[in-house]
């Protein structure tokens, strides 16, 4: 009996045995192979790394290279133009002052300044602006005949403050301040001192909506951009990074072949080529021309070479 269980135990001893040495002889490779993939892939992540620390460098010297030619660029391009500056709730006070700098050396005079507040593009006060506009419109001015709440705003705005071709001013001063106190009582705008009549614009913006009713809130800036080129001599619509997609007011406009071949657009004015580009698309608009500046996929170029050369 006691012989037995020593045979017993012996043979059990030799099986372990014969596994461990057997997972020791099929492991090897495996193990050898996986250690030659994490090498693999440890050098892929390396050059990645090198790849994306070369391109940042590159990105940042291009950025010090915009900021540093721009006001030469842009110096004496806008002799007598006349801006109004209509910015978004959401746009940024460091781009607003950014563009406001270069139309300063562009020669421009801007004649006015107006905040859109939330509730301008917000779709549960559409009819609430509507209604405003509609009530305050100066004598013998019209509003468009559309339902777009976007577009209406934009005809109330273009009638107090879009100056007209000969230079005279589109409303009597009793009627621009009636009209912009009725927007700013109504809680849709906040005026910057007392804004005077100009021929172009420029309408600063953020990026991407978020926060519900992204797209219908771009399409009031996108259809109020689009409605002031009726009137104005240029229009341009500016925005940060993500402002072009779909929720964005520049993507809105750039997918609508209307809006686009009206008014100018720029996706990234919170770079110094962007806040160039805003400028420069300006001078083009005013020469006639329009296009679609910045990074985004449906950009055509970074800035308006033509405005450059020109």
């Amino acid at each position: 009996m006691r012989y037995h269980i020593v045979s017993l135990t012996a043979i059990f001893l030799a099986l372990a045995l014969g596994v461990v040495l057997g997972a020791t002889k099929i492991s090897s490779p495996l193990l050898a192979g996986l250690q030659g993939d994490k090498d693999t892939l440890s050098s892929d992540v390396s050059s990645l790394n090198d790849t994306n620390a070369e391109l940042s460098a590159r990105v940042t010297s291009d950025e010090k290279f915009a900021a540093s030619v721009a006001a030469l660029t842009v110096r004496g391009t806008l002799p007598d133009a006349s801006v109004v500056l209509i910015t978004t709730n959401d746009a940024d006070p460091a781009d607003r002052d950014a563009v406001l700098s270069l139309l300063d050396r562009a020669g421009a005079t801007v004649s006015g300044q107006l905040q859109l507040t939330a509730d301008f593009t917000d779709p549960a006060r559409a009819e609430d602006l509507r209604s405003l506009a509609a009530s305050s419109l100066p004598a013998g001015a019209t509003l468009p005949e559309t339902g777009k709440v976007g577009a209406t705003a934009g005809g109330l705005l273009a009638a107090l403050l879009i100056g007209k071709e000969d230079g005279t001013a589109p409303a009597t001063p009793e009627a621009t301040t009636a009209g912009l106190s009725a927007l700013s009582g109504g809680g849709f705008v906040v005026p910057s001192g007392t804004p005077a009549a100009g021929r172009s614009v420029i309408i600063l913006t953020g990026g991407a909506l978020t926060g519900g009713s992204e797209a219908d809130r771009a399409t009031v800036v996108a259809d109020l951009a689009a409605q002031l080129a009726q009137s104005a001599q240029g229009v341009v619509l500016t925005g940060r990074t993500g402002s072009q997609v779909a929720t964005g007011s520049v993507g809105v406009v750039r997918t609508d072949t209307a809006a686009s071949s009206a008014v100018s657009t720029v996706d990234d004015v919170d770079t110094a080529s962007g806040r160039l580009a805003t400028v420069l698309a300006l001078v083009e608009q005013n020469g006639g021309g329009v296009g679609r500046y910045g990074l985004g996929d449906n950009a055509q170029a970074q800035v308006p070479t033509l405005a450059v050369n020109g």
